[in-house]
């Protein structure tokens, strides 16, 4: 079987039994379009990288371990890996999903590095609600937003708040399931200051 992958087309040939037997996608009409040629698929839409791992663990039944790769190689593999994350949910491969992101989360940790709002926003875009790995980013940029210790706020994430309200809502109940039962002040009560247009330290008016 014919696959062009990516906007580059890159070709692969691969065994259309093996395809077959860990997925349903490629299949009859592949799942995908009836405009398919039989024999041939096209999958523009995504990475070559990410199907290259996909190759490597049909043929070899394994991923490379980002703990084995040097510290420069490491949030590169954690990409792609989030990348084979978002093929392996279009073309139904459970199995590799699983592995997948475990290989992304255990490369972010090992790089010191997390995704930004340009890796985050292609998942919301692409992954139904309750994905596994909505969950995992959503909590990562809500400990971004919440760490005093990083130059992250709420307003990296601009660009992932106006594309996507689920994230907006992720992110939110994340913050509130990790900063457990306590809750910050009732804003109704004490002095109004704070609200009122004029400077911190100068004379109020009001009252």
């Amino acid at each position: 079987m014919d696959l062009y992958v990516g906007q580059s087309r890159r070709h692969w040939c691969l065994h259309r039994d093996l395809l077959c037997y860990h997925t349903p996608y490629f299949q009859g009409s592949n799942g995908s379009s009836d405009k398919q040629k039989p024999g041939k698929i096209e999958l523009l839409d995504e990475d070559p990288q990410a199907f290259e791992l996909l190759v490597k663990w049909l043929y070899q039944g394994r991923l490379d371990d980002v703990s084995d790769m040097p510290m420069d190689k490491k949030w590169d593999y954690a990409d792609a890996c989030q990348k084979l994350y978002i093929l392996c949910d279009r073309i139904n491969m459970p199995q590799l999903k699983d592995i997948a992101i475990d290989q992304f989360r255990k490369g972010c940790n090992e790089a010191g590095l997390v995704p930004g709002p340009e890796e985050i926003k292609p998942i919301y875009a692409t992954t139904p609600p309750n994905s596994p790995i909505r969950k995992l980013v959503s909590r990562i940029a809500a400990r971004q937003i919440m760490d005093p210790d990083t130059n992250s706020d709420a307003g990296s994430y601009r660009l992932c708040f106006e594309s996507s309200a689920d994230f907006a809502i992720d992110v939110v109940d994340a913050i509130r399931q990790g900063a457990g039962p306590r809750l910050f002040d009732d804003p109704t009560e004490g002095t109004g200051c704070c609200y009122h247009e004029h400077g911190r330290g100068q004379l109020c008016k009001v009252g």
